[in-house]
């Protein structure tokens, strides 16, 4: 048995998902994909040692068995060395337990900030929340 899962774990990578909470994910995977700050990304098995940050967006892995998963996530960073990723986010949610009334009313009051425009209003806070909420909604796929 040993021998067969070290073959398998030949072409796969050690993934670690983490955010301040916790512990979100930790297994083998065939791929993870992310939005970098310099691009979308994936690494692969055998990948060469790598560092980014990580922006509101997107996050698919598929796990050892070949099925897909997507998450959203609002920002953090990625290491890969060795075959393993560790990607420390800011906040990551699975696509199905996202919260999409919790996600339409966030939206719903960055727009209205944006829109009244007052002075005591953070413009970058604004819009970074309703950057977020929108990204939420569209891995829900909910409109």
């Amino acid at each position: 048995m040993e021998h067969t899962e070290s073959v398998i774990q030949e072409k796969l990578l050690k993934l670690e998902i983490v955010t301040p909470q916790k512990r979100i994910f930790t297994g083998y995977v065939e791929s993870f994909s992310a939005p970098g700050s310099s691009g979308g990304f994936q690494i692969l098995h055998d990948h060469a040692p790598f560092l980014t940050t990580i922006m509101i967006g997107e996050v698919k892995i598929r796990d050892a068995d070949g099925t897909e998963s997507s998450y959203s996530t609002s920002g953090g960073y990625v290491e890969v060395s060795n075959n393993k990723i560790t990607f420390l986010a800011d906040t990551v949610e699975r696509m199905d337990e996202i919260d999409v009334e919790r996600a339409r009313s966030a939206r719903a009051r960055a727009e209205e900030r944006l829109r009244k425009k007052e002075e005591d209003i953070d413009i970058a806070r604004a819009q970074a929340a309703l950057a977020r909420a929108i990204n939420r909604l569209r891995i829900a796929n909910a409109p």
